[in-house]
This record gives structure tokens, C-alpha cells and sequence, in this order.
């Protein structure tokens, strides 16, 4: 049996996995940030990479929100109560809520890898809590 050469199990270490890390975010009724959050509330990750919302208490869902998304990136949206995983292919900053706590400030934001969009997220009108939670989270995207 022949061995590989050198450099290509070099090159294949240094590769990594051909799959993209997952990342976890519970929708929850309290957190340490205080009622109806996401937790974490701020992600940050690579192109390829996959989040997976999950569904601990119930009554919340999980969406994108129009004009939050990097250009050509595809929208998502799940069901109440159900655990949605995403994978985030396009680099960019990506707004979502909990579309019933909404008002309540229950939204959230995965930055991919550069945040090119930035300006644009921050451009979208928000209401109530959201506002103010966005603010707060948009300036810890960069």
C-alpha cells in the first residue's frame, strides 16, 4: 500500500472538516439578558457555518427580517414551537425576531464574516424594544 505524500496530508490537516461549525441559540421565555430573548442574542460566524434556533420554551418562532439580510440571501422562517437550523453561506449581517415577542424586544443577529451590510441593517425602521435592542446589538456586529 502506497502512503500519501507528505504534503498532501499536510494539506489536508490544515483543511479541516469539510463541514462548516454549528452553533446553538435558544429561544427562551428568561435569560440572563432578561424575559423573551435569544441566547446568545449576537453571533458571530464563518461563511458555511450552520445556527441551530432552538425550540426551549414554547411559544416563540424564529424569522428573518426584510432588508436584514445580505444581498441574494435567502430568507428564513420557522414554525412556533419548532427548532429551525440555518446554514449562512453569504457573508453579512443577518436580522431576525421572534415574530409574536417582537415588540418585546425578542430579536437577534448572526454576523458572517464580514459584515458588509451594516449600514443597511441598521437602516431598517424597528419598533418598540426591538429598537432599542437592535441598536445595542448592531453596534457589537462590526
Amino acid at each position: 500500500m502506497r502512503s500519501l505524500p507528505l504534503a498532501l496530508v499536510a494539506l489536508m490537516t490544515l483543511a479541516g472538516p469539510a463541514f462548516g461549525a454549528e452553533h446553538v441559540v435558544k429561544m427562551l421565555n428568561k435569560g440572563a439578558d432578561g424575559m423573551f430573548v435569544f441566547e446568545p442574542a449576537l453571533v458571530k460566524i464563518a461563511p458555511g457555518d450552520k445556527v441551530t434556533f432552538q425550540s426551549i420554551d414554547a411559544g416563540h418562532n424564529v424569522e428573518s427580517i426584510p432588508g436584514m439580510l445580505p444581498d441574494g440571501a435567502p430568507a428564513f422562517t420557522g414554525k412556533p414551537n419548532e427548532t429551525l437550523t440555518v446554514t449562512f453561506d453569504k457573508p453579512g449581517v443577518y436580522g431576525y425576531r421572534c415574530k409574536p415577542h417582537y415588540g418585546m424586544g425578542m430579536v437577534g443577529v448572526v454576523v458572517v464574516g464580514t459584515p458588509t451590510n451594516l449600514d443597511a441593517a441598521k437602516a431598517v425602521p424597528q419598533t418598540g424594544k426591538a429598537k432599542a435592542a437592535f441598536e445595542k446589538l448592531l453596534a457589537g456586529a462590526k
